[in-house]
């Protein structure tokens, strides 16, 4: 049974999902649990990132191979940048200068786009192609899957330059940051290809310290995994408190506590959970339920429970949420 949302922790909130098999991005009143915009003219819209200012949206599209940008106010698309390959995910850096475009195709690289020109300014060569940035809260570093690579790359935002990488035996997927009050991180968690469950990285020594199996209960939905694997979303809470993994395997979230990485329950969700964000006061977590069901589901952090699941479009992915100034 779903429970209500409060109209407090909602207040002013907006969802945004990239429709990967369409061409739209829907944008969720979660108070209301119905769509208020639909961002349209992007092809297999992947990545999604905002301005910290609010004023613009960023999208990457893998077909047309650009990075659109969006005026969030009225949906328009203001410009499309041309990037040097098929992009996945974004990121932007601190201080809202620059927006981090993974390019997954061979050879890969992170562009990057000054956002005051809207032009993409360089691009940093790696060793194979990228598929998920995150930018560290101290706005030092940029931490990168490399599927191909069987890495994690972590480039320099100062020198624009790579600084390190760790290698696993497996395909990197999604990563999340755990980081101290002053914004350092002190660990990545990244998910692996044909892996349930998680890898643990020291960010001070640069070595896998870890590796986490999650559960098997609840059972009954092995068959739902991708031929990828079965987790493909991960995020620490803005709180600092909880670790969130989605598996398809168990059509469900599981969470931790951090930092001692002890679970503390799941979550259950639609069909295929996979991508996952948190609201800016990390009370809401929304998980993308990515194959039939082709919706949002909205969970409460503290009670860990399902409150909605709103009808979005074909295939949702990427999930990122903005307060209304």
């Amino acid at each position: 049974m779903l429970l209500t949302i409060s109209s407090a922790e909602t207040k002013g909130v907006r969802i945004y999902v990239t429709n990967y098999a369409d061409t739209t991005i829907d944008v969720i009143d979660p108070a209301t649990k119905k769509i208020v915009q639909v961002i349209d003219g992007i092809q297999n819209p992947h990545g999604i990132a905002l301005s910290p200012d609010g004023k613009r949206v960023y999208v990457t599209s893998e077909f047309e191979h650009v990075l659109a940008v969006v005026d969030r106010e009225s949906g328009k698309i203001t410009k499309k940048i041309a990037l040097t390959g098929m992009p996945n995910n974004i990121a932007v850096t601190k201080e809202g200068g620059r927006v981090l475009v993974c390019i997954r195709s061979e050879p890969g690289g992170l562009d990057m786009v000054d956002t005051t020109s809207l032009e993409r300014v360089k691009s940093i060569p790696v060793k194979t192609g990228l598929h998920n940035a995150v930018v560290t809260p101290d706005g030092k570093y940029a931490v990168a899957s490399s599927p191909a690579g069987h890495s994690l790359v972590v480039i320099d935002l100062r020198s624009e330059q790579l600084a390190w990488d760790v290698r696993f035996d497996q395909e990197t997927r999604m990563l999340a940051l755990e980081s101290g009050s002053d914004g350092t991180v002190k660990r990545i968690f990244v998910q692996l290809a044909y892996v349930h469950g998680f890898a643990v990285v020291d960010f001070a020594t640069h070595r896998e310290v870890a590796r986490i199996n999650l559960p098997t209960e609840p059972k009954g939905f092995e068959g739902e995994a991708s031929a990828s694997g079965p987790t493909h979303g991960i995020g620490v809470n803005p709180d600092g408190k909880t670790l969130w993994i989605t598996t398809a395997s168990n059509r469900c979230v599981f969470v931790y506590s951090l930092p001692d990485l002890k679970p503390l329950g799941y979550v259950p969700t639609g069909v295929h959970p996979a991508w996952l964000s948190f609201s800016p006061d990390g009370k809401m977590v929304y998980v993308s339920n990515t194959i039939e069901d082709g919706t949002l589901s909205v969970i409460d952090a503290e009670s860990m429970k399902e409150v909605a699941r709103i009808p979005v479009g074909h295939k949702p992915m990427r999930t990122t949420s903005f307060v209304l100034p």
